[in-house]
């Protein structure tokens, strides 16, 4: 019942939607710009780490503004930056398996990569970017 209630209490939110928008919105522009960085770099999870870093750039821009109204500053940038390791790392995994061994298109690699691993991050992003119990 107790893990329930935690469960409700940080997922059935209006923070949670908005991440989950802006997070869509993070999928597309991270999936764009690892396609267009694909374009000058020849290796696929190269161009995936230079769009995954650019468009997390950005959502923690849209993060500031829209879920968690702070202040932008270099130290919760760089708060956001760590909240976000668990999801690169497993987004790597992903690309790895479902590009390189699997034999994916670059774009679809990208797009299941990008659709895991939501809840660990909003919880980091939560509780340890943006400090919020």
């Amino acid at each position: 019942m107790h893990t329930l209630r935690e469960f409700r209490r940080h997922f059935f939110t209006r923070e949670f939607l908005l991440f989950l928008v802006i997070g869509g919105v993070n999928t597309l522009n991270g999936t764009f710009l690892s396609w267009l960085y694909g374009f000058a770099v020849p290796d696929a999870n190269i161009a995936f780490n230079l769009g995954y870093i650019t468009a997390n750039v950005v959502a923690y821009w849209l993060n500031s503004i829209f879920v968690f109204p702070e202040p932008l500053s270099w130290k919760r940038l760089g708060r956001f930056a760590v909240s976000y390791i668990p999801n690169y790392i497993i987004q790597n995994i992903i690309v790895l398996v479902f590009y390189n061994w699997l034999g994916f298109p670059p774009v679809v690699s990208y797009l299941i990569a990008a659709a895991l691993g939501v809840p660990v991050t909003f919880l980091c992003v939560k509780l340890f970017a943006f400090e919020r119990k």
